[in-house]
């Protein structure tokens, strides 16, 4: 009888999901290590990474088609002799992802290119009580704004980051009460306005994304943000994993207990952390002392450069319950390093200082103010967004238009 091939092998759900997820991973340990190390020759990512060379030509190839990186305009060669290794680099020049940021005072947007610089921003004053549909209807036509002012930038895709308790997953803004916001959601709103991807996040985690992407805190093994402005909030990451609890409740530590703490909190509390170190606390107490007259606390900051003796004893006072905050967190995360957002910690040596001596000698070299200390509010909007397209490059939501789709 004449020999018949057996019919070729199924491939199965399972397989070919795990063959995806190996493909998603690859992709984004190449191009973070693009963004890390380029220009870079391919060779030396495959040492970097452990991926097979050509694993790396493949995913290179594929990174190259969808804009994301591009070879290097000089090549290197290996010791001047053989075929020269032509590096590859991040392509900067073509893309650029949208960042919204809602605070308490007014709401920041922005663009952000690929390293997380930012290109272009701008700052939307809340008009009486910030209504959600108006605010994020504002912040959407503020975007429209800024890609208008900048006609060669190709946006990807929104990143939207708030304070408050933030659902991730759903892009809801579940609670936030010093907005008086609740259950808002926020993705479809803006999806709406946009017609473009949309993550969201709270703002303490896409901070510590992005220092953990463009930042000092790049490498670090494990890192926690504290966040203190009129919200005050963190962020903890571990082996390049932020840690978000069920509905992305982790992280809010408004009413945790701060030793020393006089101020009365709504839950009926003395001394929460939230309204001990709220920028509406500082600047109450600030307005008292006749040192400012408004409710910016960079007003405050600039009495203290102008050598006002009370505002440097606000800010001062201010940074050493913050490093009792932040030691409160070391105790119990015991994180590689420590990023502090705050006015004062950002801007004067002798309030960094302050937070360093009450945190103590031993642990004071793992604490360091944010790396975007002109841009902070601006980075973190983008950084949502940039965030989710280094974990996934090859998300068929990132696709510019053109561009083909992966092989399945």
């Amino acid at each position: 009888m004449p020999r018949t091939a057996a019919p070729p092998a199924a491939v199965s759900p399972v397989t070919r999901v795990a063959d995806s997820d190996r493909r998603r991973t690859s992709a984004s340990v190449i191009l973070r290590s693009v963004l890390e190390h380029g220009p870079v020759a391919r060779s030396t990512i495959a040492r970097l990474t452990g991926l097979s060379p050509a694993s790396v030509t493949d995913h290179c190839a594929r990174l190259t088609g969808l804009g994301l990186i591009r070879e290097a305009a000089a090549p290197r060669r290996s010791n001047g002799v053989g075929r020269p290794h032509v590096p590859v680099d991040l392509d900067d020049s073509r893309f650029v992802v949208g960042g919204v940021h809602v605070a308490v005072p007014y709401t920041t947007v922005s663009l952000l290119d690929l390293r997380g610089r930012v290109v272009a921003r701008r700052e939307l004053k809340h008009r009486g009580r910030p209504e959600p549909a108006e605010v994020l209807a504002r912040a959407a036509d503020g975007l429209g704004a800024l890609l208008e002012e900048a006609p060669g930038c190709r946006v990807l895709g929104v990143g939207v980051a708030v304070g408050g308790w933030v659902d991730r997953d759903s892009g809801t803004v579940v609670e936030h009460p010093l907005l008086d916001w609740r259950d808002v959601p926020v993705r479809d709103t803006v999806r709406a306005h946009t017609g473009l991807p949309v993550q969201v996040d709270g703002h303490a985690r896409a901070l510590v994304n992005a220092e953990r992407l463009f930042g000092q805190a790049r490498g670090s093994r494990s890192v926690l943000h504290l966040f203190v402005g009129n919200v005050v909030d963190a962020a903890f990451a571990t082996n390049d994993e932020v840690h978000h609890g069920p509905r992305s409740q982790a992280g809010s530590i408004a009413h945790l207990p701060l030793a020393g703490g006089t101020e009365p909190c709504a839950c009926g509390r003395v001394g929460c952390l939230q309204v001990e170190l709220s920028e509406r606390t500082l600047c109450r107490r600030a307005r008292r002392a006749g040192v400012v007259d408004g409710v910016n606390p960079m007003h405050v900051v600039a009495a203290a450069d102008a050598g006002n003796p009370v505002a440097v004893r606000l800010l001062r006072e201010r940074a050493r319950m913050v490093g009792r905050a932040a030691g409160l967190l070391l105790d119990v995360l015991n994180p590689e390093r420590v990023v502090v957002t705050e006015v004062g910690v950002l801007f004067r040596e002798d309030c960094l200082a302050a937070l360093r001596d009450e945190v103590g000698a031993g642990r004071s070299a793992a604490v360091s103010p944010s790396s975007f200390p002109d841009s902070v509010l601006a980075v973190a909007g983008g950084a949502v967004a940039l965030d989710v397209l280094y974990r996934d490059p090859l998300a068929s939501s990132w696709r510019a238009p053109g561009v083909p789709p992966e092989p399945s």
